[in-house]
């Protein structure tokens, strides 16, 4: 049994077997044979063996001629290797002895090389595990063949471990099948793990090199409360995750006789809460959970989950699939927040080396410098605007020419569709995303000139702390409870009280319940959350008085550092919910 920690992003149990990304993308079917079938599966292994042979030889011969003598050194290398009678030894003992598959012994064997390779301390062999794996994908291929089973079309349940995941094959994986997972890099808050969110899958990042650890069909738990990935467990570990597993599943059945109970405190003060969605079919799930709206609609993911570029009626026929969820109820469409992690293919060239895409191009900067696209998603939102209580909301806006060179473009959208004669709306709230020091400063100044605020605190954090979401290393300095970004989201309700203009918080933070008292006391009265996370929240919210939070904000206002601030909150958040699973 192996225990390795990261990053909890989405919380939850997932047990099953190991998917490993990377070096084999695809799912080994079947852990053991029967004895009777041992002889034939090591005749089948040698066939394929030689077959993975055949082809080295083959690759490096075109490499001679093609390269020359060094370069097919190469191959020759990859040849001795995948030949090497103890490799072969012993993938055949664990079949003849443990009755492994031939391809479960395969990827155990070659990950145990690759791992002793890593482990030497010498550089230079360290990157020959690199080949190890790639010989691992070559005989896994012969074996698995036709049955190969790939990502987008996984027939089993499995957990998926990789280096990592972008939000756009986060996105892609399929529910019914995909337990849970986790990988190397990534952080808190990163898109991957906002998405791990929304799937509602357990999920742990950050995790650190640990992909040779495990071969593909290992019995793997991932504990996404406690960030804990835990291969080849033991039979006591394995019974005690089953009892946690059970634990969480009677959790979410209690909550759902809340769902369609207000969210009112216990001194009769309503607290409006919102779904945060990626995609227009997340958005009867959040009705379904009892939201009121949706509070986020990250559009973007229209881009990133396509192959060609949405079009306008693209965009149109989304906007009004969320709004026919919540046809009375306000949704508020982020406009694009492409960039940083989230770059479609044809973009990518926008980023030169050495440049920070966190800080470069993207959001609402990109928007205005790509107007053709800027202005579709608008004439898209204008005309949707007619089917229920449409909201734009303008991203990364970090100074007041920005806000007003965004507002410009709309008016003009909104002149061509009246010139054109085309149906559209065109008193639409506007509003703005919270998530740059710069504008939580001139909040008062920004107050003047949109509708509402809606702050979104995991760029918040990481402008404000210079810590990168997406990087574990740093993980330590990423701290929602930091006071620094307390006392901004205080200057920024404040401004919008003394305006008179709503203010939500969209990001991360108003999904952890650990936070959820202190923004009330702070006087946030909208959270838009993750949908599944609705019931749990209002659960909370109905826990509360507004006399209590304020309190809490109080006290929470006089410390110094993030650790005062998350311990104060994990013990308050014990005292209102001791039921919740550990």
């Amino acid at each position: 049994m192996l225990v390795k920690h990261g990053i909890a992003v989405s919380p939850g149990v997932a047990i099953g077997q190991s998917m490993v990304l990377g070096a084999e993308s695809f799912r080994i079917p079947q852990r053991f044979v029967s004895v009777s079938a041992v002889d034939a599966e090591i005749n089948r292994f040698r066939i394929c063996l030689q077959a993975v042979c055949t082809e080295i030889e083959e690759n490096e011969r075109v490499a001679r001629e093609r390269l020359g003598n060094q370069y097919a050194a190469i191959f020759t290398a990859h040849l001795m290797m995948v030949q090497d009678h103890r490799i072969v030894d012993e993938i055949e003992l664990l079949v003849r002895q443990k009755c492994f598959s031939p391809e479960f012994a395969v990827s155990r064997v070659f990950r145990q090389y690759a791992k002793k390779f890593q482990n030497l301390g010498v550089p230079y062999l360290a990157e020959r595990a690199t080949d190890i794996f790639d010989l691992e994908k070559r005989v896994l291929r012969q074996l698995l063949g036709e049955r190969r089973e790939e990502l987008r079309n996984i027939q089993a349940p499995v957990l998926i471990l990789a280096h990592n995941l972008t939000p756009s094959e986060t996105a892609s994986l399929d529910k019914a099948y995909v337990l849970g997972f986790a990988t190397e890099v990534g952080g808190t808050t990163s898109h991957t793990a906002i998405l791990a969110g929304a799937l509602e899958l357990p999920a742990v990042v950050g995790v650190g090199n640990f992909l040779s650890d495990v071969a593909g069909a290992d019995t793997v738990i991932i504990d996404g409360s406690h960030g804990a990935v835990i291969i080849d467990p033991d039979a006591e570990t394995l019974a005690r995750y089953r009892a946690v597993e059970q634990e969480h599943r009677n959790f979410s059945n209690r909550l759902e006789a809340i769902r369609t109970l207000p969210s009112v405190t216990l001194d009769g003060v309503a607290i409006s809460l919102y779904g945060n969605i990626e995609f227009p079919h997340e958005a009867a799930s959040a009705r379904q959970r009892g939201g009121e709206g949706i509070g986020l609609y990250r559009t973007e993911f229209l881009y990133l989950d396509a192959s060609a570029e949405p079009t306008e009626e693209d965009h149109y026929r989304s906007y009004c699939e969320v709004l026919k969820a919540f046809p009375d109820r306000p949704v508020v469409i982020r406009t694009l927040d492409l960039g940083a992690d989230k770059l479609p293919i044809g973009f990518r060239m926008e980023y030169p080396e050495g440049v920070n895409p966190a800080l470069s191009l993207r959001s609402i900067r990109l928007s205005l410098q790509h107007l053709d696209l800027f202005r579709t998603q608008l004439r898209a939102i204008a005309r949707a605007a007619c089917h229920g209580d449409l909201r734009i909301m303008f991203p990364l806006i970090s100074t007041l020419l920005e806000l007003r060179q965004a507002k410009m473009i709309l008016g003009d959208v909104l002149e061509d569709l009246e010139e054109q004669g085309i149906t559209y709306r065109r008193e639409i709230p506007v509003g703005m995303m919270m998530e740059v020091p710069s504008a939580a400063i001139m909040a008062e100044q920004f107050a003047r000139e949109v509708d509402f605020f809606s702050i979104g605190t995991n760029d918040l954090i990481q402008y404000t702390l210079a810590s990168d979401r997406g990087d574990p290393r740093i993980a330590n300095l990423y701290r929602a409870g930091d006071p620094a970004i307390i006392r901004l989201i205080q200057i920024v309700v404040k401004a919008g009280q003394s305006r008179g203009i709503p203010v939500s918080v969209c990001g991360q933070m108003s999904s952890d319940p650990l936070f959820v008292p202190l923004l009330v006391g702070l006087g946030l009265r909208q959270l838009s959350v993750t949908p599944h996370l609705i019931p749990e929240i209002k659960e909370l919210i109905r826990k509360l008085t507004i006399s209590k939070a304020e309190n809490l904000a109080n006290r929470v206002l006089r410390m110094e550092t993030a650790n005062d601030v998350e311990s104060f909150l994990r013990g308050e958040h014990r005292k209102l919910s001791p039921e919740s699973p550990a």
